[in-house]
């Protein structure tokens, strides 16, 4: 008989959206008639830009024909993708990046996951609280906490509470951590990190020789100009970070995949026995041994979101998204409700009212109004006693989903 890797039996609870999928399903069950609007899961809605569809038809064509036939490409990702993104994502910011130092992927979820590969086991590693739950559970996964306590906190995992009281900013380790995940524009909590908090982050990063996985998924939901886009818009980031970006909430490419992961060739980590080891050498073996590349019909539609075209409609899009968050802040703060987030990402972040625990106001919702929300419990021990709402959606169903709140929470 074959062992498994018992890792995976500490994750008892489930992960957090299958159990949403479980209980909406058992609910739509039992009242067939009822139509229920989503706004738990973060996926995206509206169709993917004109100008990406046009790209995507124009490399399926090319593919039609011998000569412009495309098979095996790079794994890193295609030059024509990696130059466009380094160009247009941080050179014009001012970041010290080079195509050589993107690595395009199906998804950076995949990539978090994915990176522990070339880490070691005895790093001390530090997430913040609440958190996006593929930080933590890869982490189980990979063997790097022991069990889990009542609080659902893991063992060896090091949580920065992140509330109302330290707006949602949380401290600095108080001990020396290894590795540190970040997430700006933050999932859950849809705030931000100023230039001066993320310099704090490298700061300490670098003090320690810690390296920051640094989760830029939503950035181009940021609003405020002040606010950075890239951990390597602070000096001294190259040097110990890590970032990880996404065209699924961007460009709508959910259904699509495509993402990037940016590895510094001077980041460094270290062996047992003391030696410097660079990461980008050890990724591009991991990424290229295990991964065989992005679709080039992929890659030419991604290409095509830094077109001119492409830029103004994924502004648009964008923009429709935001007016849902505007909505939804404006319809819960009207009722009472304390509200965060919403403002510089595609999320809100709400308080439950009285006492209730967030799974038992997930019920609620559910039974009542037939909205689903995602529990704040579901993203850490921090996040109880708050719930999660997404913008992404349409615009009549936000309408009528903020009406059904209004109604049924006054």
């Amino acid at each position: 008989m074959a062992y498994i890797n018992e890792h995976y039996l500490k994750l008892k609870a489930g992960y957090l959206f299958p159990e949403i999928g479980r209980r909406v399903k058992a609910f739509a069950a039992a009242y067939p008639a009822a139509r229920i609007i989503r706004m738990g899961i973060g996926d995206v809605t509206e169709p993917l830009p004109a100008a990406v569809i046009a790209a995507m038809h124009k490399a399926v064509d090319e593919m039609a024909r011998r000569e412009t036939f495309q098979g095996y490409g790079p794994e890193q990702g295609c030059d024509f993708l990696r130059e466009t993104i380094a160009t247009n994502d941080f050179q014009a910011r001012g970041c010290d990046i080079s195509a050589e130092e993107i690595f395009v992927s199906d998804g950076a979820k995949c990539d978090m996951g994915n990176i522990l590969d070339i880490f070691g086991q005895d790093n001390a590693i530090a997430v913040t609280d609440p958190v996006y739950p593929v930080y933590v559970d890869t982490n189980v996964m990979a063997g790097h906490t022991g069990p889990a306590n009542d609080r659902g906190e893991f063992a060896g995992l090091v949580y920065l509470p992140a509330t109302a009281e330290n707006d949602f900013t949380p401290a600095l380790p108080t001990q020396k951590v290894d590795i540190i995940y970040l997430c700006y524009p933050n999932n859950p909590t849809g705030t931000v990190a100023s230039k001066a908090t993320l310099a704090r982050w490298v700061e300490y990063a670098r003090a320690n020789q810690a390296i920051i996985f640094f989760d830029a998924a939503y950035e181009a939901y940021i609003s405020e100009p002040a606010i950075p886009h890239s951990i390597y818009e602070i000096p001294g980031a190259r040097e110990v970070a890590i970032e990880f970006r996404s065209f699924s909430k961007t460009a709508g490419f959910t259904g699509v995949r495509c993402a990037f992961t940016v590895i510094p060739r001077n980041l460094k980590g270290k062996t047992r026995g003391g030696s410097a080891a660079e990461i980008h050498k050890l990724w591009t073996r991991r990424h290229t041994t295990k991964f065989n590349g992005v679709s080039y019909i992929t890659q030419r539609g991604a290409e095509a979101v830094y077109s001119p075209a492409g830029k103004e409609q994924v502004r648009r899009i964008i923009a429709h998204y935001m007016g849902n968050a505007k909505l939804i802040r404006d319809t819960l703060s009207s009722i009472g409700l304390q509200v965060y987030g919403g403002v510089n990402a595609p999320y809100v972040w709400v308080k439950t009212p009285g006492n209730a625990t967030s799974w038992d106001f997930f019920d609620r919702l559910l039974r009542d109004a037939h909205v689903v929300v995602t529990p704040g419990s579901g993203f850490g021990a921090s996040g109880e006693g708050y719930f999660r709402v997404s913008s992404f959606n349409s615009r009549e169903n936000v309408v009528e989903a903020m009406g059904r709140l209004r109604e049924k929470l006054r």
